[in-house]
């Protein structure tokens, strides 16, 4: 079995960069030519004698990927130890390194923000690997794989974060290059996948007991992106903000394998056993996040709510049956809560959830219970008949009213809805195996039980509320965990047992929260006073304000940079080699007039401050400095109420793959400002913002959805 190097030495070359293991002399070195990128696998020693201007050691390689002037190789320079699993370590990649193919001479401005876009989105972006864990799939999924495939052949596709800019790699494994037509499997151990999102492993003890609790949130890469720019579902049946949390508890592991090296044996390497020779037992609870599988999106205009567009739900059908076909190949039954306000703007959301669900199953059978806090206190959709027509009917949808019962600091009433899911949590079971010394040679795991369905929730964003709920659903499934391992009475809860088990517990989960919330909406999550604490708090309450402040600056002016970033990365768009057709594609195309209006605003303001506050000339007149306070006051004044009368023009949008709403709504902003008494004139003579080559350098990029 060929597993990633653990050591990689890179040597620099005028003519290409080699890419060899010092611990596995007798692999073949990666030689990558340069300028033309050429991939080769050359025998090691052949290479020795090569002069190079430099050596470098590096962790691994994250892949390559082309950009306006040149391809750069992107190596893991520096990655930090965050935790064993089955003895093995995962790492989380702390610093990289873009090595050009060619030594650039001319300076380009589009080439330089391609850099800075990846330099920015690598160094902020939690990734996580391991030489033997396959940590894109869940320990279930893993039991069900040949061990004997190379890591990244077995990776979960949804969550292989660079799988694109591994493809040139995969290619050439797959089809050979240039002088190797043939496949290539010696280029295996240079393949590492990578993933994206939350991982904490905390070696533990509970009442005494030694163990490992672990939280692995791995994010799609598919429709992957910030949160006002990607809602919803795309035509694929991929949906935005898609996460699969897998919580894992691992008793007895405490042996110290050092596998990673290509030829060891084993799934890391060494077969794992521990010090006293029990056997290692993994149990782990599997539950999946996403957004709304519909055709949806919240459009910015500069206003703290944006505006709601939800089209046809027929259109968005097809989509949808994809999606959860695929979610019940993978999972099994998918039970879908949906925590969405059923009052306001999210209603539509709700509604088309709703309607989604109830064209897809066969008979569907509704059923609405209400109390006095709210008319639709749950919301039950499921198949009717007692056998399954389809396989979408395995589709269990279960509304609730999270914002009603929670409402006045009551967060204790979400257990309402672990209650009303009781016996279908008690169905679902979790996955349990165990590692016994000397049973196997071949590192698989003995399977005791599997879990058979999936919890999938939701709110509008996937962040707040519907992490509350997860850490509810992970709590109830560990206190079961607990019982059935003998540790725990039955009826007990471990929260009542181990107080310092119960803050590990409650710190793991809002760290999760604040994770995957960055990533998407570009700060932390709210409500983690709940998941701290264990209830509401006014601080908390504060905190969430503050929150709510940051991400409505961050959505609207910083994150289409954080989009172009994403869609950069994972190849939502490719730039055209050699820049052909490319120039100023970052270049903001707005009339001048129109850009200037934020300055003047600024302009106006410090002025009328510098007339407030200084000191005036005892003989001097009153009036010049009124009237100058009043002109720049009013200049200010219809400054701001022009940007938010016109919102759309001022957002900072995605360039490389504009949003179509973004074009529509710049064109009718603008078409109304033309009309506008002062500027009109102005505008309309300045063609240049009238034209749609704002967008015509983001559709010359290739788009590809894998």
């Amino acid at each position: 079995m060929a597993l990633p190097f653990r050591d990689i030495n890179v040597q620099t070359a005028t003519d290409s960069y080699i890419f060899s293991s010092p611990s596995s002399p007798n692999a073949p070195a990666l030689s990558i030519d340069r300028p033309t990128g050429d991939i080769r696998l050359n025998d090691a020693a052949l290479l020795a004698g090569k002069r190079v201007t430099r050596v470098t050691s590096i962790a691994g390689i994250l892949g390559m990927i082309q950009l306006r002037l040149d391809k750069y190789i992107i190596v893991i320079t520096k990655a930090k130890p965050v935790g064993r699993l089955r003895g093995h370590m995962v790492y989380k990649i702390v610093a990289t390194e873009l090595l050009p193919l060619r030594e650039r001479q001319v300076h380009d401005p589009d080439e330089d923000r391609f850099l800075a876009l990846l330099r920015n989105f690598i160094k902020s972006g939690p990734m996580y690997f391991s030489y033997a864990v396959d940590l894109t799939n869940s320990f279930q999924r893993q039991a069900q794989q040949d061990v004997a495939s190379p890591l990244w052949k077995r990776a979960d596709d949804r969550f292989f974060w660079n799988r694109f800019v591994q493809s040139d790699l995969i290619n050439f494994r797959t089809q050979g290059g240039r002088g190797q037509p043939a496949p290539q499997p010696g280029i295996d151990p240079y393949i590492l996948p990578v993933i994206f999102g939350m991982l904490e492993i905390h070696p533990t003890t509970f009442k005494g007991t030694p163990l490992t609790l672990a939280l692995i949130t791995r994010r799609s890469r598919h429709r992957a992106g910030t949160r006002y720019f990607t809602r919803g579902i795309d035509d694929q049946g991929h949906v935005a903000n898609y996460n699969e949390t897998e919580q894992i508890l691992i008793l007895n592991d405490s042996s110290t394998g050092l596998g990673g090296f290509a030829g060891s044996s084993g799934p890391g390497g060494v077969q794992q056993r521990n010090a006293e020779g029990k056997e290692m037992q993994i149990l782990s609870y599997v539950q999946t996040r996403g957004s709304v599988p519909a055709y949806w999106a919240e459009i910015n205009v500069l206003k703290y709510t944006p505006k709601l567009q939800v089209r046809a739900v027929e259109a968005a059908l097809p989509a949808a049956r994809a999606h959860f076909e695929e979610q019940i190949r993978i999972y099994g039954d998918n039970y879908l809560v949906n925590l969405v306000n059923q009052k306001g703007r999210e209603m539509r959301v709700k509604q088309a959830y709703e309607q989604v669900v109830d064209m897809l199953v066969s008979n569907p059978q509704e059923h609405v219970q209400a109390d006095q806090r709210t008319e639709e206190k749950f919301h039950t959709i499921e198949t009717g008949g007692r056998a399954a027509h389809s396989p979408l009917d395995r589709l269990h949808y279960i509304y609730f009213d999270f914002h009603a019962e929670t409402k006045g600091l009551q967060m204790h009433r979400a257990q309402l809805l672990i209650d009303r899911m009781h016996d279908a949590l008690v169905a679902q079971q979790y996955f349990r195996a165990a590692d016994t010394p000397g049973s196997r040679v071949d590192g698989r795991l003995e399977v005791r039980s599997l879990q058979t369905s999936v919890v999938r929730s939701n709110c509008m964003d996937c962040l707040d509320r519907t992490n509350v709920v997860q850490s509810m659903l992970a709590r109830w499934t560990l206190d079961r965990m607990f019982i059935d391992l003998g540790l725990l009475p039955r009826g007990a809860r471990f929260a009542d047992e181990d107080d310092a088990f119960e803050l590990l517990f409650r710190n793991m989960w809002a760290d999760n929260a604040d994770v995957v919330s960055k990533a998407y909406s570009g700060t932390g999550a709210m409500k983690t006073d709940l998941t701290r604490l264990g209830k509401r708090t006014k601080g908390g309450a504060l905190q969430d304000g503050n929150v709510a402040l940051t991400r409505y600056w961050k959505n609207n002016f910083l994150d289409g940079p954080r989009q172009d970033a994403f869609d950069l990365f994972l190849g939502a768009y490719q730039v055209p080699a050699g820049g052909i057709g490319s120039g100023f594609i970052f270049a903001d195309r707005r009339p001048v007039w129109i850009q200037s209006v934020p300055y003047i605003a600024a302009f106006g303001f410090f002025f009328v401050l510098l007339a407030l506050y200084t000191p005036r000339l005892p003989d001097s007149a009153v009036w010049p400095l009124r009237l100058f306070t009043i002109f720049w006051a009013v200049v200010t004044l219809w400054s701001v109420h022009f940007i938010l009368s016109n919102g759309m023009l001022y957002v900072n949008w995605p360039k490389l793959n504009p949003r179509p709403w973004a074009t529509e709504g710049y064109h009718e902003t603008i078409s109304r400002v033309r009309k506008d008494r002062i500027l009109g004139p102005l505008v309309a003579r300045h063609e240049r913002g009238l034209s749609t080559a704002r967008y015509i350098n983001a559709e010359e990029g290739k788009k590809r959805i894998e």
